[in-house]
This record gives C-alpha cells, sequence and structure tokens, in this order.
C-alpha cells in the first residue's frame, strides 16, 4: 500500500507556508525563506505575512550557492533544536550553509520514528545498525539513543565532523564513524561476512566519494540495493530506502526492493512530505521500508 507520511508533533521545526519555488520555514527559533524546486504552485500566504515572518532569507546566486541575508545581523550562523517522539530524543546543531541547507531534513524525522521503533522491537541486545550516505546523522542519532551500535558512513568529512557534534549534543558515544565511498564500504563488509540488523540509505541524485568515485542514483542503486540486502541479519532486520529525485517514484522504489529482496514482507512504501500550517502539502522524496519483526 502506498502511503503519504508527513512528521507529527515535532515542536522545534514547522512548515509555515511554501509556493513559487520557496518555503517558509521554523527552526526553533529561526524562519527563513529558501529556494525550494518541488514548489510549483502559489504561495497560499501573502507576500507581507513572509516577509513579516521571516528574518534570514536565501538568496541565490546560482542553482547551488548563494548568501543568507539576515533581517536582525545579530542573528548566530550556528543554533540547536531537538527532536523527541516520546522513545528517543536527539539535538542537532544547525548552520546557514552557502549551498542553501542547514543540516537537515525534517521530513526524515518519519524514518527516525520506524527506525527507533524497529530497534526496540528486536530481542538482540545490542542490535547494530549502518547509516549509509548518512549526512550530518539524524538517522544515526536515533539509532544510537534507541540503543544500536551504530555505524556512519559518508564521504565527506566535514560532514562526519559535523555528524560527530550532533552525537556531543546529544549526550551519546561510540558511533562508528567512516569516511568512505558507500558502495566501496558495503562491497568490503560483504566481504568480512559482516552482518546489520538495521540499514538505512538515504542517497543522493549525484555525489562523489572521498576519492572521487562517481554516485548516479539511476546507475548505481541497483547494484547498491543488491548488495545491501546481503547484510541483513537474517532473522532481525530493517531496511529504509528514501530517495530524492524528481525522476523516482515510489513504485520504483517498490520494485528495487521486491527485485533485490524477494522475500521481503511487511513492506511499506510512499511519499514523504511537510504539512504546512498555511494547508498546502510539500513532498520531499520516495521511501520504501520494511521491518522482519
Amino acid at each position: 500500500m502506498i502511503q503519504l507520511l508527513t512528521p507529527q508533533h515535532w515542536k522545534d521545526y514547522e512548515l509555515l507556508d511554501c509556493g513559487d519555488f520557496e518555503k517558509l520555514e521554523r527552526f526553533g527559533n529561526v524562519v527563513m525563506i529558501r529556494p525550494e524546486p518541488q514548489a510549483v504552485w502559489k504561495k497560499v500566504l501573502s507576500e507581507q505575512e513572509w516577509k513579516k515572518a521571516a528574518n534570514i532569507t536565501f538568496k541565490g546566486r546560482s542553482a547551488t550557492s548563494g548568501e543568507w541575508i539576515k533581517k536582525n545581523p545579530s542573528l548566530p550562523d550556528r543554533w540547536h533544536i531537538s527532536y523527541s517522539n516520546g522513545d528517543v530524543s536527539i539535538k542537532m546543531r544547525l548552520a546557514l550553509t552557502s549551498f542553501k541547507h542547514v543540516g537537515l531534513f525534517p521530513e526524515q524525522a518519519v524514518n527516525w520514528d520506524y527506525i527507533s521503533a524497529s530497534i526496540r522491537k528486536f530481542k538482540t541486545p545490542q542490535p547494530k545498525v549502518l547509516n549509509l550516505f548518512a549526512y550530518t546523522g539524524g538517522a544515526t542519532m536515533v539509532a544510537r539513543a534507541a540503543g544500536a551500535d551504530t555505524t556512519h558512513v559518508d564521504s565527506i568529512r566535514q560532514v562526519v565532523t559535523w555528524a560527530n557534534e550532533n552525537q556531543e549534543l546529544s549526550g551519546l558515544k561510540d558511533i562508528r564513524w567512516l569516511v568512505e565511498d558507500a558502495l566501496k564500504f558495503v562491497k568490503r563488509e560483504l566481504k568480512r561476512g559482516r552482518k546489520y540488523n538495521g540499514i538505512i540509505l538515504d542517497p543522493p541524485a549525484y555525489g562523489h566519494g572521498p576519492n572521487g568515485e562517481k554516485w548516479k542514483l539511476e546507475d548505481h542503486i541497483q547494484e547498491m540495493m543488491q548488495d545491501v540486502v546481503q547484510l541483513l541479519d537474517e532473522k532481525e532486520h530493517f531496511l529504509i530506502l528514501n530517495t530524492y529525485s524528481l525522476g523516482f517514484s515510489s513504485v520504483i522504489v517498490e520494485n528495487l526492493i521486491r527485485t533485490s529482496f524477494p522475500s521481503v514482507s511487511n513492506l511499506e512504501t510512499g511519499e514523504l512530505f511537510l504539512q504546512a500550517t498555511s494547508g498546502i502539502k510539500l513532498p520531499l522524496g520516495v521511501f520504501g521500508k520494511f521491518c522482519s519483526v
């Protein structure tokens, strides 16, 4: 069954409105305007309401870079927000980057809830979880906070350092950090005979490994899926595949999972979105996930 899922009960994040290729959102006490290529419709709120609400606006110089314009120059470039789902709590450091991101994709909180709930169901005392393309580690923090022995893999050293800061902020320790090409790491783990109870994949449409390895989603995702399912523990496991690509549908994700892991059970597929307080919905990727228990 195809589902539409959006985060619930997150006090530190709020999508206020979106449209005209922009989104108005609140992270803690910071309200910002950022570009959003999916928002092809008109804004619900007026331009005056947007300008009044926002205290930071991202102005792009190109499709991938730009600068932040602050209404008040004293506003910090870095700040912290918290997330709790009643089971685990984490804290994340946010920052104004030159490529419009702030270090967090809030729609992923739906997957965080699934991760913590799955780990709590396992009988394995300290289940092993692998987070690939792990970015600043929201899913990593949740898995570790839920009691998992967690491995975090990303190809960018600065991002892994950022994730390590989030570990400290969240009062966690003993996460395994690796600056690696995800596909190469998975192949080495297969040779080692390693097994994981949980695997999380949030691959980009395009990317590069630390040694210049090229990643293109449609060219490499089938190979990746066929490899990662072999790393899953046979008795207790979960897997999440999340993609943010305009060319991918939940049916494609379902086909990838079913052809890579024919014995899959409890498979859920669908679309992640953020529900704006203005009433509009912002789609932000598709997912496929399953858990053995």
